[in-house]
């Protein structure tokens, strides 16, 4: 971390301090008493406090602050302020957290490079991701969440961003925000945040940000979606968790073939979105495959555990809103090839008033995808079961297991919902069970 001296900390006056350190500075700063190590500060959030003499004991000053996201908001502006790196915010409504694993598998292979750990965007995550920054630290990738009008503007504020990168606008949230044009508002706070000569990176098909992408002191970088092309997998395996793919994509007029451990076309997007940020960061193209051979598919959100018979299951039950179940549930029937299609989904979450509309537009999908069986969570789920041959509804995740039965050799699997549904060990519920036969 970019040092912190200990008579700053006295001054800021953040809460009560503990244990100073013999030099006066602080190493780096820790969330979890288990990570500290004599010179780091444990800062005590949330029910951190009890954890306050095991910090000690492992040599680490501590901090009891008066106010926690105050706190790692000073200091996370402070070091902010001290740093030379390029920050990108990754904000939308879908796609964040794939997209900035990608970019930060990207940047990472040529230049120094921190990123936000896995969906670190909220105001604790945030600073915390600030606060890692090294003196030698190039790029800092940070993601943030909205949940409402401000936040996203509130998090500018701490992050200071130079790059923001939006990989898709559609319904998030409506319950806290009202409409889709709304949470294009919200998340256009980011570029509104951008100062002179800052870079918008922005999809070609979302009309909705359009009012925000007027200035004249902003660069903006358009991504085609459309322009992504799947050009056929190849014969590495990932331990039976997918195969490497080759894509072609279009970034910035140069046409570009990269080889990626996955061939969902909506993970492929996200990619072109990063790779799009990367090109905007004058990273060089020409070392985009290095990269690319350390992207990672984020947990549960699309892995591919291949079962007995020839089947698979598609864990995507991370989250769940109306543009990602589209993908999704179209990637199912992509891949299918021939197979027996079943889907296990759960509710979209906090679409507010139009919750209902939502849910009946994927169910029409899926009766035009012709998907076999379709097992629904949750009351609102059951909007998924119209025009489908089989299907089962089980009102709570606890229900599914009695309805693995329908589960045969050989079907393509698909697991999503809303995170608050709880399907996401469903897939190794199945493994398990396919185990068997």
């Amino acid at each position: 971390m970019i040092p912190l001296a200990w008579s700053e900390l006295e001054a800021l006056e953040l809460g009560e301090l503990c244990a100073r350190p013999e030099d006066g500075a602080i190493g780096r700063i820790r969330d979890h008493s288990r990570d500290a190590r004599p010179g780091d500060l444990f800062i005590a959030l949330n029910s951190g406090r009890r954890y306050v003499d095991d910090a000690l004991a492992r040599g680490a000053a501590t901090l009891v602050p008066i106010d926690q996201e105050a706190a790692l908001a000073t200091l996370a502006r402070i070091v902010r302020d001290r740093s030379a790196a390029c920050v990108v915010a990754v904000v939308g409504s879908t796609g964040k957290t794939s997209t900035k694993d990608a970019l930060a598998a990207l940047c990472s292979a040529v230049t120094p490079t921190v990123a936000a750990e896995a969906s670190r965007n909220n105001e604790l995550g945030l600073p915390l991701t600030v606060l890692r920054l090294e003196p030698e630290t190039r790029v800092l990738i940070t993601e943030m969440g909205m949940r409402g009008r401000g936040q996203i503007a509130a998090l500018c504020e701490i992050a200071r961003p130079d790059v923001v990168v939006v990989p898709s606008i559609g319904p998030e949230h409506l319950e806290l925000i009202g409409t889709v044009e709304d949470g294009a508002r919200a998340n256009a706070e980011a570029i509104e945040a951008l100062p002179p000569a800052g870079i918008a990176v922005v999809p070609t098909d979302a009309p909705e940000l359009e009012p925000w992408l007027g200035r004249d002191d902003v660069v903006v970088r358009r991504f085609d979606r459309a322009a992504v092309h799947r050009l056929g997998p190849k014969s590495m395996r990932l331990a039976g968790r997918g195969t490497w793919c080759s894509w072609r994509f279009e970034v910035g007029g140069t046409q570009l073939d990269l080889e990626l451990p996955f061939d969902q076309r909506h993970l492929a997007e996200n990619v072109l979105a990063a790779l799009t940020a990367y090109d905007g960061l004058g990273l060089p193209l020409g070392r985009a495959q290095e990269g690319a051979l350390r992207v990672m598919r984020s947990p549960w959100r699309g892995e591919i555990i291949e079962l007995p018979g020839g089947g698979f299951v598609v864990n995507d039950a991370y989250n769940a809103n109306p543009t990602s179940m589209r993908a999704a549930l179209v990637d199912l029937a992509e891949r299918a090839s021939g197979r027996r299609r079943v889907a296990i989904l759960g509710e979209m979450a906090e679409l507010g008033a139009a919750s209902a509309d939502y849910h009946r537009e994927v169910g029409g999908l899926i009766a035009q995808l012709g998907i076999e069986v379709v097992v629904a969570v949750d009351k609102p789920a059951r909007a998924f079961l119209v025009g489908v041959s089989e299907n089962h509804w089980i009102d709570s995740a606890e229900g599914v297991d009695a309805a693995l039965g329908i589960v045969r050799p050989g079907d393509a699997i698909l697991v999503k919902a809303s995170r608050a549904v709880g399907l996401e060990g469903i897939p190794a519920r199945i493994e398990k069970l396919a185990a068997a036969w």
